[in-house]
């Protein structure tokens, strides 16, 4: 099957038109103003037929033409809970298809610290959903366990369970793993526990992503991991103390280490834009990427809720979600394309670059994924954002080369 797909690409300033070619791009071409007219009828179609026009589109030009997103962590969204105590694979399911309609094409499902059994239980479940449906294994290349082996300190562990933060057991990860068919490819803990050096470097040797995160730890220890080959930081700037030592601490520790990728949530809220651009500038966008942090009432309407993590909530319609009567914050609340026009707006990065930080970086850690280029798998969103817009507007969405979404309905 032969689909082309056009729009103006935000990092090479320029319209393109891609052509795919069972389900990959084979071909990435320049379209002048000449060409436009030809094409109008043509490109942007989610169609074999080339003669077809994508009802969603406003002409060629008109729309950004960018990789899919690709979000590394995602606790739920639009009401679906991948930690909810029942979650199925219907869940899942219901979880991807809102993610793909805000643009995220591939993404990590993240389980956060709680009892051994309910863990298994959520890995078992988004196993079997991978399973059943070929696009779901497309969409969730593995899970992310953020926890429970950090800090239990007041401030690093944010929200987590204190009942159920532990040290890191070799025989438990392995119990997991069985439990989901070897899914889990990246943990987030804390490097304060002794045993935290060798079990970075026992998970690494397994292909697990290790991160650093809702940490207390030490200059030493944090290096230490970061030796044994952990690459990723969690959330940076959030998870941490109120009150932290001018220097040293763990904040500067993680943002000097090349080695270290960080992620933040860009979402105005979680980190005050002074604070999100110099810790961007300090990694450098090689060594930056954005995340969602996502919980199930993201993509909600504003109100108040009742949640299983914060206990009553409050929403508000600019994504703030906190524990109500309080000043603090009770979760994430607005989607990765948020987190895209949130960073170009008060980081001062273009378009292109905030883009990077939300598709090519990220999918350096999934496999090679959010790129445009020949030969990459065809997952693609065409979208609308002007300065100072609040999130990208979708207009469609493609995954390997299919349209699945669409602004007015889904595929």
């Amino acid at each position: 099957m032969r689909t082309t797909v056009t729009g103006r690409d935000p990092s090479r300033g320029e319209t393109i038109a891609v052509t795919i070619v069972d389900g990959r791009i084979a071909r990435i071409t320049p379209v002048d103003s000449a060409d436009s007219a030809d094409l109008a009828n043509s490109v942007g179609s989610h169609s074999a037929d080339p003669g077809s026009a994508d009802p969603g589109s406003a002409g060629p030009g008109s729309a950004l033409l960018i990789p899919g997103l690709v979000d590394l962590q995602v606790n739920g969204f639009g009401g679906h809970d991948a930690n909810a105590d029942d979650v199925s694979p219907a869940t899942i399911r219901a979880l991807t298809h809102a993610l793909r309609a805000t643009g995220v094409t591939t993404y990590v499902p993240t389980l956060v610290t709680g009892a051994h059994e309910r863990i298994a239980h959520a890995l078992a479940q988004i196993a079997d959903a991978r399973r059943r449906d070929p696009e779901l294994r497309h969409a969730i290349p593995y899970v992310h366990l953020e926890g429970p082996h950090i800090s239990a300190e007041e401030g690093p562990r944010g929200v987590h369970d204190p009942e159920h933060i532990r040290p890191p057991s070799r025989a438990e990860f392995e119990a997991w793993q069985e439990a989901s068919g070897g899914l889990i490819g990246m943990v987030t803990l804390s490097p304060h526990y002794p045993d935290a050096p060798a079990y970075t470097s026992w998970l690494v040797e397994r292909g697990v992503h290790v991160a650093v995160g809702h940490t207390h730890a030490t200059p030493d220890q944090l290096t230490a991991v970061v030796d044994a080959g952990a690459r990723l930081c969690t959330h940076l700037g959030n998870g941490a103390h109120a009150v932290l030592p001018r220097h040293p601490n763990y904040l500067w520790t993680q943002l000097a280490d090349h080695r270290l990728t960080a992620g933040f949530i860009a979402d105005g809220h979680h980190l005050p834009d002074d604070t999100l651009t110099a810790m961007i500038r300090a990694k450098g966008l090689d060594r930056a990427l954005l995340v969602s942090d996502a919980v199930s009432l993201a993509g909600m309407p504003p109100g108040r809720y009742d949640a299983p993590v914060g206990g009553t909530v409050d929403l508000t319609a600019e994504g703030r979600l906190s524990r109500s009567g309080t000043p603090y914050l009770a979760g994430a609340a607005r989607g990765l394309a948020d987190g895209v026009a949130q960073a170009a707006r008060s980081a001062g990065l273009s378009l292109g670059d905030a883009v990077r930080l939300a598709t090519e970086v990220p999918g350096r850690f999934v496999g090679g994924r959010g790129r445009m280029q020949v030969g990459a798998t065809a997952d693609l969103v065409r979208c609308e954002w002007a300065p100072g817009d609040a999130s990208l507007t979708i207009e469609s969405v493609y995954v390997a080369g299919r349209c699945v979404s669409q602004r007015g309905g889904a595929h």
